[in-house]
């Protein structure tokens, strides 16, 4: 129970803290995008953005959140992948023009086919055919899917219908886009399996994955396309690279950009920008497990203190270039690396990342005094990070409090001992954090 607990605190802390000022400060105009966003869904950190609150048409990137809704299924155990499904006369409802897989009523076909051609081929006809299994009709499939955007705090969302048709009340974000894309790799890891299929074939027609990097970068691996008239070429692009620091984990980005120009336009600006995130940013430890923060005072129990602790590492993302300096993508040079400015006469000024990152942990605690009984979830402290004296990110600390009521006589005797002036409780103890 204790784990289920602290999961739905880690996905809280993300929302949390999703929301916080962006580490690099990118010059929007060398960036070929009407909208968008860098996210790093370890420490829910924004890393760079633009307009990535701004409602757009998001185009087949809608069928993320089918996708994720019909894995969360499996993972229920409502749906089996090898499930054999009947196409019914839903498919009828996708037009001429639409991405299909030219289902016809009656024909039958799994659910880990309908997901493969729902993410490589960007199917309209399995989208509609998922939504009618799992919700009963596609009208009460839009309902979850609006219900589930909800949830994971996409307030910038709306959802009209499953494959992403264009219509005036279907919109979301970059923004919403990459929180959606985080739930993905976080809660229904099984959609890189098929975001990361260079192609698909079913029923005799072969498709190629209109994502291109999966061909050009070895650490690519989704999340999809998505391109309409309104929309323009939308990419929501996600990579996982090792950090090159012994024993320290892959670190995953998310890039969302939409409305750009041609879909190798798309392409191009996603990879800069996710390249420059890796290159000029970093994950850290901010604080590590089980660090003991404070010792809280309980009266009315026979426990004296009650311990303030990490449960997880606490991990945050940090800059490594000064927050003054603004980022010109043009710049960027695939080559290198690195941001590389042309000064004429044949010298080339490259900005190198910094080595050192200066940031300091503030710890703010909210519960000063513990009075027993207690039975619930507290948030008892919160983290603040700072970098070169700005607020980057915070997260609480909470924890499942369960603190028993002493018995009468030694409430009893607590309270005569405060008649003659003894101490019922002490003062709260804070202990010093560093990374």
């Amino acid at each position: 129970m204790k784990r289920v607990i602290y999961f739905i605190l880690a996905l809280v802390a993300l929302c949390s803290t999703i929301t916080h000022a962006a580490l690099l400060n990118i010059k929007p105009e060398t960036v070929e995008a009407e909208a968008w966003t860098i996210l790093d869904p370890q420490s829910g950190q924004v890393i760079a953005e633009h307009n990535s609150h701004l409602q757009r048409a998001p185009a087949s990137l809608t069928k993320m959140m089918v996708a994720y809704i019909t894995l969360k299924e499996i993972q229920a155990g409502h749906l089996r992948k090898d499930e054999v499904l009947t196409a019914t006369p839903v498919v009828k409802l996708v037009q001429w023009d639409e991405s299909q897989m030219y289902l016809k009523e009656g024909d039958q076909i799994t659910i880990d086919h309908l997901l493969a051609g729902l993410v490589v081929m960007s199917a309209n006809d399995a989208a509609v055919t998922l939504a009618e299994r799992i919700s009963g009709s596609v009208p009460k499939f839009v309902e979850r899917m609006n219900k589930e955007a909800k949830a994971l705090g996409m307030n910038d969302s709306h959802f009209e219908n499953p494959p992403g048709v264009t219509m005036p009340e279907h919109y979301s974000s970059a923004a919403d886009l990459a929180r959606l894309g985080a739930a993905l790799v976080k809660e229904v890891p099984d959609y890189l399996t098929y975001s990361k299929q260079q192609s698909f074939s079913y029923n005799g027609r072969f498709h190629r994955a209109t994502n291109i990097l999966l061909k050009q970068d070895p650490s690519v691996d989704g999340l999809k396309t998505g391109f309409t008239r309104a929309a323009g070429y939308n990419l929501a692009l996600t990579a996982s690279r090792p950090t090159g620091r012994y024993n320290d984990p892959d670190r995953r980005l998310i890039v969302v950009v939409l409305g750009t120009k041609s879909g190798l336009k798309r392409a191009e600006v996603a990879h800069k920008l996710m390249n420059l995130a890796y290159v000029y940013t970093r994950n850290e430890v901010a604080v590590k497990d089980k660090t003991l923060l404070a010792e809280v005072p309980v009266i009315k129990s026979t426990l004296k203190m009650f311990k303030v602790e990490t449960k997880a590492p606490q991990i945050i993302s940090t800059a490594l270039v000064d927050p003054a300096v603004q980022l010109d993508l043009a710049n960027f040079d695939p080559l290198r690396q690195r941001i590389a400015q042309d000064l004429g006469n044949g010298q080339i000024q490259v900005l190198e990342p910094l080595q050192q990152t200066n940031t300091n942990l503030e710890v703010k605690m909210n519960e000063k005094l513990l009075t027993a009984p207690l039975s619930q979830v507290m948030k008892l402290a919160t983290i603040e990070v700072y970098q070169n004296n700005q607020l980057i990110n915070s997260f609480d600390i909470e924890d499942d409090v369960q603190i028993e009521e002493a018995g009468i006589f030694q409430r009893f005797f607590h309270w005569l001992s405060s008649l003659f002036g003894g101490s019922v409780n002490g003062e709260i103890k804070t202990y010093p954090i560093g990374k």
